[in-house]
């Protein structure tokens, strides 16, 4: 059974391609866009929600100007905590417990807690007063407390994973003045992905399986503009091409919870595992474990020792950011040899 464990082959990148994705960077998905109105800010507009929990969804266009060259911020969404360390910035602010040890290095040293990742010490955040704060996905409805603070933009999916990527390290850039460093990593990211993509096309089937308290769940291609949840179970089909084993498997499973029985009746070239359980830090069993019973045995994936074992962390908890995607590219291309 297989682990990722070789880092992704670094790839060439030239300063004219870097220049030349910069200056198309602000381009964004529809709702959402970065510009300069003026060479201290940057703004950032997108659809924002603002209905009632478990309520239809009612869209409000919101633009917040945010400084540049920021001294203080204060991050709730761990991937873009990621994508401004990787562009060279620190983080002041942050639900501390929340944040994964790779990404510990772009706190600073005398980082303050905010938090966690659904609910804001307002008191605490107000205290150490952010030049800029940033939520999104889990943090979303935290917007209007925090604004009132200081300038909070939602970095929250939008689009497919590679355009909230792209457009979220485009934007990051700006703000940090590093928008060569932007335009590269993107680069690299395309590049990174691609060549995952490659090494799927000839994979054959795939399946997608959360494991959680010994129970599993078939995870399904999302498509265009799915919530955060879909997405990121979708993103092994999605983002990096895995042919689904079965057409609709929503459908096909009336759901998502499955049995052994069906990963057998499936029967996937692959299994793609993600462990929920080491990710939060909950359950005593692990997901091989849990896959480590006479009916998995006589399926394909396993037989062939093409049972995949995806970073927990990168997968479930971050979800996004250049650090946690060139991870994902990596989880992929193991398969490669």
């Amino acid at each position: 059974m297989r682990t990722a464990s070789r880092p992704m082959a670094a790839l060439s990148l030239t300063v004219a391609a870097a220049l030349a994705l910069s200056a198309c960077g602000g381009e964004a998905d529809a709702g959402s866009d970065a510009g300069t109105p003026d060479a201290g800010t940057v703004s950032f507009t997108w659809d924002r929600n603002t209905a009632a929990e478990d309520a239809e969804p009612e869209l409000e266009e919101t633009t917040v100007e945010v400084p540049k060259d920021p001294e203080n911020i204060v991050v709730f969404d761990m991937a873009s905590l990621d994508t401004i360390g990787a562009l060279g910035g620190e983080v002041s602010g942050a639900p501390l417990d929340s944040v994964p040890d790779y990404l510990q290095k772009y706190l600073a040293e005398d980082a303050y807690d905010v938090g966690t990742l659904f609910e804001a010490d307002v008191v605490a955040v107000e205290a150490e007063q952010p030049d800029l704060i940033i939520i999104g996905g889990r943090s979303a409805a935290l917007f209007e407390d925090l604004n009132e603070i200081a300038p909070t933009v939602d970095l929250g999916l939008r689009g497919t994973y590679t355009e909230t990527l792209e457009r979220n390290a485009t934007f990051l850039g700006e703000v940090l003045g590093a928008e060569d460093e932007a335009a590269a990593a993107i680069e690299e990211i395309q590049a990174g992905i691609e060549e995952a993509r490659a090494v799927t096309a000839d994979a054959g089937t795939g399946l997608g399986l959360m494991v959680s308290g010994g129970e599993l769940s078939a995870m399904a291609p999302a498509g265009e503009n799915s919530d955060a949840r879909g997405a990121r179970g979708g993103l092994i089909y999605d983002a990096f091409g895995v042919e689904p084993v079965v057409e609709d498997i929503k459908a096909a499973t009336h759901g998502e919870p499955v049995g052994f029985e069906y990963l057998l009746e499936t029967n996937p070239d692959y299994l793609w595992v993600v462990d929920r359980d080491a990710a939060t830090g909950e359950g005593s069993q692990s997901a091989e474990a849990v896959l480590d019973n006479d009916i998995v045995a006589k399926t394909k994936a396993a037989q062939e020792d093409q049972i995949v074992y995806l970073d927990p962390v990168a997968w479930y908890v971050v979800f996004g950011g250049i650090d946690t995607t060139k991870i994902m590219i990596d989880d992929v291309l193991q398969i490669a040899g």
